[in-house]
């Protein structure tokens, strides 16, 4: 089976009925597509590629390492769109001449600022 996002957990489902199940990765797959790339031609190009003797797959992971995993990148990817809300509130509020400490530490002030209407930092929108 070639190695994708639910490849995992088919190939956990699949080896519970009792078949060896090897995952190949879509790069060394490609390689033996003849045509355009469709169903059929995708199942005859991994049946190619699992024959080679030389062939390298990649072992199915259990769920615990999967969960792990998801962690880690659940993690790095909300502190990534952490830095990135505070450095856009860095940018519109030094717009307005508002300067104020980099990092995380700071983002309470940032909120505060943007937050406190009478604060007279930011211009109030006008009602239509």
């Amino acid at each position: 089976m070639e190695a994708c996002g639910a490849s995992h957990f088919w190939g956990r489902e699949i080896g519970k009925l009792g078949h060896e199940v090897r995952l190949i990765p879509p790069a060394y797959v490609k390689p033996f597509v003849k045509r355009q790339r469709n169903d059929a031609a995708d199942a005859e190009a991994i049946f190619e590629a699992a024959l080679r003797p030389t062939m390298r797959f990649v072992p199915v992971k259990i769920e615990e390492t999967q969960g792990a995993a998801m962690v880690f990148r659940v993690r790095e990817l909300l502190i990534r769109q952490r830095t990135q809300a505070i450095k856009a509130l860095h940018g519109h509020l030094a717009e307005f001449g508002q300067i104020v400490p980099q990092g995380a530490a700071s983002a309470a002030g940032l909120i505060a600022i943007v937050e406190d209407p009478d604060s007279g930092c930011l211009p109030m929108p006008s009602p239509r």
